[in-house]
């Protein structure tokens, strides 16, 4: 879908794209560079999850309960996100959660991306990909994040040597869905491609 977008709508336009992947969005910012070469000058991935992490317990838990929640009434599911993340996510976030993904053709789209996601994702990085490409390629990583755990961080540190990478404490993987994650990770961004662009013009 995403490489179809590009040609589609981009095909004969001249301007350089900058890909920003949050978490398995990632993996798939990373699989568009490498089809698009020519056109993404930037590659940015937010609390990456680029591979199954065979240390986590929280991931076995996760896909059982994504088989879970598609059979529970909008009204339980409402009450479980309200008394679980109700409490640390802004209201927007607490609003969409309950009024848009519980659709069912959200909750179907989500499952089957999980269950996708976890077939490919036990394949190894394109490590040769991410070292001649080290240089429009950046990672943040969260100091506690069962997705994108630490020991991602020094893998690409030890495979792809110079490249970008951060790791901040403050915020976890779901920090879109609180105010201050997500001006923080807005910022940071932000801070990146302008850094880059400032690169590429010396």
């Amino acid at each position: 879908m995403g490489m179809d977008f590009i040609k589609q709508e981009l095909e004969n336009i001249e301007f350089p794209i900058i890909l920003v992947g949050h978490s398995i969005g990632s993996y798939m910012a990373i699989d568009i560079f490498r089809r698009s070469l020519e056109k993404v000058t930037y590659c940015i991935g937010l609390y990456p999850f680029l591979e199954i992490n065979p240390e986590s317990m929280m991931q076995p838990i996760i896909r059982k309960i994504a088989a879970i929640v598609e059979i529970l009434p909008s009204w339980a599911l409402r009450m479980i996100v309200t008394n679980s993340l109700g409490k640390s996510w802004s209201a927007a976030a607490l609003e969409a959660t309950c009024s848009h993904l519980v659709q069912y053709h959200t909750i179907r789209n989500s499952l089957f991306m999980t269950m996708t996601e976890f077939l490919k994702l036990t394949e190894t990085p394109d490590w040769a990909f991410m070292r001649a490409n080290r240089e429009k390629l950046a990672f943040l990583f969260g100091v506690d994040d069962h997705w994108a755990p630490l020991q991602m961080f020094e893998e690409i540190s030890n495979q792809v040597p110079g490249i970008a990478l951060s790791t901040e404490s403050n915020h976890t993987h779901t920090f879109s869905c609180t105010e201050a994650g997500s001006s923080f990770v807005a910022k940071y961004v932000a801070s990146l491609i302008k850094n880059q662009l400032l690169c590429s013009r010396h």
